[in-house]
């Protein structure tokens, strides 16, 4: 028989190997086929479950819209998206423009809630630098004065490239010239003139800056620009035609 399979080309011996091992092959066969079913099955159901998120925050921001822009649509609304579709990207959204909306109703305490929540389940949400300023704003209108400063810096020190870093830093001078820490808001208001001279933080930065100058001392040069006088020597003492 082995002599015989010896002579026999490929195709052949494969099919002699399959006939002796058909159980086998037939089993492993139907377990890849389950496992490639329950893969595609998951990823559609994951694709289906982000368009069905997508259509309900657009319904939600169309009725925004009609109603006078997205400031009108209900937080409420954006909430149940968020709670409905959890862990989808739209889902997200919906609980960060959630936030912005009690917000803008007036519910700090709520928008507080709304952000914070935001970034414990999107920590690596690219919106997440939005949140943060969010948290911030929010302590800042309940007159949460420290625990916002501390806010407005971790949004500056963490996302310093980014388009909420002047917003915070503004936030965060004016703070500190309601504290009477008038040098530090004045360092940030000169930082701004010169990082976001074009805009209207740098404009707004421009103008606290000249109402501050009277209240504050000339910053000292740095060390290293002082340019020492030069120093008495025996060799200028011996030139000098007057000694």
């Amino acid at each position: 028989m082995e002599q015989k399979a010896a002579h026999l080309n490929l195709g052949e011996q494969l099919w002699v190997w399959f006939e002796a091992n058909k159980k086998q092959v037939i089993s492993g066969a139907v377990i890849v086929a389950v496992v490639a079913l329950v893969v595609a099955l998951y990823l559609w159901n994951a694709g289906q479950k982000r368009v069905q998120a997508g259509m309900a925050l657009s319904q939600v921001l169309a009725s925004g819209a009609f109603s006078g822009g997205v400031d009108a649509a209900s937080a409420d609304d954006f909430l149940r998206v968020a709670n409905e579709h959890a862990g989808t990207s739209a889902g997200g959204q919906a609980l960060l423009l959630a936030g912005e909306a009690y917000f803008a109703q007036g519910k700090y305490s709520e928008a507080l809630t709304q952000f914070q929540r935001f970034i414990r389940e999107h920590p690596g949400s690219p919106l997440a630098p939005q949140a943060l300023l969010g948290t911030a704003a929010s302590l800042d209108a309940q007159g949460q004065d420290e625990e916002a400063a501390r806010a407005y810096k971790d949004v500056s020190d963490r996302y310093p490239n980014t388009n909420v870093t002047a917003p915070a830093r503004f936030a965060l001078a004016r703070i500190y010239e309601a504290q009477s820490n008038l040098e530090q808001a004045r360092a940030i208001y000169e930082d701004l003139t010169r990082t976001a001279t074009y805009s209207s933080l740098g404009s707004a930065a421009m103008m606290r800056l000249e109402e501050l100058k009277p209240k504050t001392p000339e910053p000292l040069p740095a060390a290293d620009s002082i340019v020492p006088s030069p120093a008495v020597t025996f060799t200028n003492l011996s030139t000098n035609p007057s000694n």
